[in-house]
């Protein structure tokens, strides 16, 4: 239920950021975190708790689609992917203090309600400090607050670049002006530039989720067990191995991203996570055979934590750095929320399915399947994505009119520019 609320957040969370601002989106965010958690703490009975996991998911959805959005907006061109991979970080570094805080809560009275209840707390946090920060220039700017967004522009660039990027915002609001016209859902599909950046956003935040990583993360202590390790505390204390590698991860994906590009280090990562997921299938194809012996359960701890070291630098930060990059001023909530949708929709299909077909086909088959998709992410990251490392939005709007008008749109190719 937290995941179906996910999707209806990303779903929602466009059009709240295009009408409300990125400001106010988070707010929104934090309040219904905050009246999530105490739902589910005070539950009288599994009806009510399950609310509370719907209602902390519509919160987790607006989240997915702002904050990406938000820091790509209030950051320069040549350090936006490392910003925008921090929010990744803050996710799986959270992911990672919350077993050691669930671990710290299973020695006090009422345990599962302390574990939901005190996740009110960061998002408390996060509404206060919100509210000393100022919304996104780019959104102010389409809303016709020049000063505002002047104001806030001054806080982020030296007085040249701050010349270059007024004279750039003031240019594309005079022309959304003069188009007078709301974007609606159907509008991304009718321009065959929009078309091809949503397939690419939205592609990647597919890949994402079905090449494993949220099967890894929800079920890696359950994966320990099938693997042999049939103890509780074992196999926990392995997935919190796990996490910390995944946190981990992501601190060096946010160097690489904007040293050695979205793309390289896209195709790095599957390339890594088919190895991984090979090893992970062998691992329990073998334990039927009793083919390694006793060594079958620590090839398979092998593989988890192999496949999250390929998997955390890479497809953890680059699906959300890239949407938050590809899309023009106008259309950028809109898609940024219907990508982000694409994603809690295939992890929802993922996390419910995976248990099922691993009982259906057996577990290494599972894994075989998964590598079989991060084989076609490859190849769909190569002739789909391109590369956006330090250029500004104007440039990658440039690209997707290249792309689908050719080269002669432009005397200078910057596709090129993007992959040199």
């Amino acid at each position: 239920m937290a995941l179906v609320g996910a999707v209806i957040g990303a779903a929602s969370g466009g059009w709240i950021n295009d009408a409300y601002g990125r400001k106010k989106a988070t707010l929104l965010s934090d309040v219904i975190f905050t009246a999530g958690a105490i739902v589910m703490a005070t539950a009288p009975d599994p009806y009510v708790l399950i609310f509370g996991r719907l209602l902390v998911g519509l919160g987790v959805g607006i989240a997915s689609v702002t904050a990406p959005m938000y820091i790509a907006e209030a950051s320069p061109s040549e350090v936006r992917g490392g910003l925008v991979s921090t929010n990744v970080l803050m996710i799986t570094g959270g992911q990672f203090l919350s077993y050691l805080v669930n671990l710290a809560f299973t020695e006090v009275p009422g345990t599962w309600r302390w574990m939901l209840g005190v996740s009110a707390v960061p998002a408390v946090i996060q509404f206060f400090f919100m509210l000393c920060l100022p919304e996104s220039p780019r959104w102010l700017f389409m809303k016709n607050d020049e000063a505002k967004a002047i104001s806030v522009l001054a806080k982020i660039y030296d007085i040249d670049r701050l010349e270059d990027e007024i004279e750039h915002l003031l240019a594309v609001s005079e022309k959304e002006r003069e188009r007078k016209s709301t974007v609606r859902y159907l509008d991304v599909f009718r321009s065959k530039e929009m078309r091809l950046a949503f397939f690419a956003g939205a592609g990647l935040q597919a890949f994402q989720q079905f090449t494993g990583i949220n099967t890894v993360m929800y079920y890696s202590p359950t994966i320990v067990q099938m693997a042999g390790f049939r103890s509780n505390q074992l196999a926990l204390l392995l997935s919190l191995v796990v996490a910390a590698m995944n946190a981990a991860g992501t601190v060096v994906g946010i160097y690489l991203i904007d040293h050695v590009g979205r793309k390289k280090l896209a195709l790095s990562s599957l390339s890594g996570v088919i190895v991984s997921l090979v090893i992970l299938a062998a691992a329990f194809i073998f334990k039927t055979s009793d083919f390694l012996g006793g060594l079958n359960g620590w090839l398979a701890v092998v593989g988890l934590a192999l496949y999250i070291a390929f998997f955390s630098p890479g497809m953890g930060p680059v699906p959300w750095t890239v949407n938050s990059e590809i899309y023009p001023e106008k259309y950028r909530g809109i898609c940024g929320g219907m990508s982000a949708t694409v994603n809690w929709v295939s992890n929802l299909i993922v996390a419910q399915t995976f248990l099922s077909v691993a009982e259906a086909v057996g577990t290494g088959i599972t894994f075989l399947i998964l590598a079989a998709v991060a084989v076609v992410a490859i190849v769909f990251v190569v002739v789909f994505v391109p590369e956006t490392k330090g250029l500004t939005f104007v440039e990658v709007e440039q690209i997707w009119k290249e792309r689908a008008w050719g080269s002669s749109f432009n005397t200078q190719s910057l596709i090129e520019c993007g992959n040199e």
